[in-house]
């Protein structure tokens, strides 16, 4: 099991925004959690990452529990994050804002190599190598986020609401992308996602969330076809 999350608390105040959460992760997988805005997704990642302390609960990944370590150190162990709205560096180039995902590693790795093989899988990227973050379309500055994550060859990459913001042609390519790193090349990973038709299309697993709590879990094909799912989140 690489990331296993028990009984996970988050609060901001005396808002409680996440709620005794369970769930796992193995290696080579892609995992969903899945529900509308406000569920408390967003929290959850950000918790595994280290940048919202967790009022209760433990986050163990590759056999270590890490809740007590930094989010540069949890980086440094291989965890990455894609946040939401991709959030690139507007003022860097395409290059540039590669070159940011590999500062201070601990191990070295030889980014001329890997930003070659990001090249061959956003081609996009390549072409564009020497624009401006700011230049990109909205798809294209989200390929831009998931590659500078992806430089640091991590374990593990968290993706946030990888489809807010962009047309509906440009969230299928993006999650075309998300399904060859996993099916392809391996990549494990955590996507929290309101489009539950896009994010289950390309999951092994699920977990349904509903006001800080996790509500159903199960394979993806059996979440997409279960009649609670269909109604709540695809208006079926």
């Amino acid at each position: 099991m690489l990331l296993d999350v028990r009984y996970l608390h988050i609060s901001y105040g005396d808002i409680e925004a996440v709620r005794g959460v369970n769930f796992h992760l193995e290696e080579g997988e892609l995992v969903s959690i899945i529900g509308a805005n406000g569920a408390g997704k967003t929290s959850i990642l950000q918790s595994i990452m280290g940048i919202v302390a967790a009022r209760e609960g433990t986050v163990t990944f590759d056999g270590q529990e890490i809740s007590s370590l930094a989010s540069h150190e949890r980086a440094r162990i291989g965890i990455r994050m894609v946040p939401e709205r991709s959030r690139i560096f507007p003022r860097l180039t395409v290059y540039e804002n590669l070159l940011v995902g590999a500062y201070r590693l601990r191990k070295r790795i030889d980014v001329e190599k890997r930003a070659a093989w990001l090249y061959s899988v956003f081609p996009v990227l390549e072409e564009r190598s020497n624009q401006l973050g700011q230049t990109l379309s909205g798809g294209e500055q989200q390929q831009l986020a998931i590659a500078r994550a992806l430089i640091s060859e991590p374990k593990l990459l968290l993706v946030d609401e990888v489809s807010m913001g962009l047309m509906p042609k440009l969230v299928d390519e993006v999650f075309e992308v998300l399904s060859q790193l996993n099916k392809e090349h391996g990549l494990s990973i955590l996507l929290v996602e309101q489009n539950v038709v896009a994010s289950l299309a390309i999951s092994a697993r699920g977990y349904v969330l509903e006001t800080g709590a996790c509500v159903m879990q199960g394979e993806a094909a059996e979440l997409a076809d279960d009649p609670r799912v269909k109604e709540v989140y695809l208006g079926h």
